[in-house]
């Protein structure tokens, strides 16, 4: 075998494992923050975006990035840009933590089940991408599964949207936005940490932070909340560089299944027949959405070893 073709397979081997990593720990994560459920949703974020400053922030001196940071600074369209996706995943974070907080994981499940469509129909919106026929039919599923959650439950599953519609935005804004994932990471937080910072001070000073009030185990989960952030992202983005696009697609999905066991199995959240219902068109739609990617993959693949043949 070429050694080219053993260090793709190699790479290959160590994307998958990192991929897997992310997704799972991002799938897990609500056991870290129902350990939380005493702080408030507000001040768990707080705590959680100056945290994050620092892991960062460590980060990117440690893997060399510091250089492109300052480049991403000096340039004021890409830090208008990571100004709002910082505010995007503020709300998102802070949305997710208090879905976990009130017993809503079910909800915030569905909203990253429905994040991959979503993130479809801004590109089309957005990017003038067009939709293949099986899109549109996955589209038209959730769009039923929400629909049919919403009529018969009496209310709009908000959290679900919310969720779905701020990380669907920011995925957005981080795709055209020409600044790398660490660096940018790093400089969205950098806006964001001052608030929670300034927040977190405030508390303090009128003895009613959590934080060394409450006892030694709160202060050491809040103070981890920048690694439980950092971590998953290193993984995620070295998978990424390994792994192409549909294997990624595919392996995102652990990230909202391991939160829907847990909240069925292990939070005993109730999963009713109209959920079921719900759940089970958009499960269609991404097991439609998913096929269409591996095979429109394949066949590319196909084409372009036919090239190689004919070159």
């Amino acid at each position: 075998m070429p050694e080219n073709a053993r260090d793709d397979r190699r790479d290959a081997a160590w994307g998958a494992l990192y991929g897997v990593a992310a997704y799972s720990a991002w799938g897990i994560v609500p056991v870290f923050w129902k350990q939380l459920r005493h702080v408030g949703a507000v001040e768990v974020l707080a705590h959680r975006t100056a945290w994050s400053l620092l892991a960062f922030a460590a980060l990117t001196l440690a893997t060399g990035q510091l250089r492109p940071l300052l480049a991403a600074l000096r340039a004021p369209r890409v830090v208008a840009a990571m100004a709002a996706t910082g505010a995007l995943i503020s709300a998102n974070w802070v949305l997710f933590i208090y879905a976990v907080s009130v017993g809503r994981l079910l909800d915030a499940s569905l909203g990253y089940f429905i994040n991959p469509l979503l993130s479809v129909l801004l590109g089309m919106l957005f990017l003038r991408e067009r939709l293949r026929p099986a899109q549109w039919i996955a589209l038209g599923l959730a769009s039923a599964g929400v629909l049919y959650l919403a009529v018969r439950a009496a209310s709009v599953p908000w959290i679900a949207l919310a969720l779905a519609g701020t990380f669907g935005l920011y995925g957005l804004l981080r795709k055209v936005v020409p600044v790398g994932s660490l660096p940018g990471s790093t400089l969205e937080t950098l806006f964001i940490a001052p608030l929670g910072a300034a927040y977190l001070l405030a508390v303090h000073l009128q003895g009613a932070g959590s934080m060394g009030h409450v006892d030694l185990r709160t202060d050491v989960l809040l103070a981890a909340t920048g690694v439980i952030t950092a971590l998953p992202l290193v993984w995620f983005t070295n998978a990424a560089r390994r792994l192409s696009l549909t294997t990624l697609g595919f392996l995102q999905y652990l990230a909202p299944s391991g939160q829907f066991l847990l909240a069925v199995l292990v939070y005993g959240e109730p999963f009713t027949s109209t959920q079921a219902a719900s759940f089970a068109c958009i499960w269609t739609a991404l097991a439609v959405f998913s096929v269409d990617a591996a095979l429109r993959a394949r066949r590319a693949r196909q084409m372009e070893e036919r090239a190689r043949r004919l070159a």
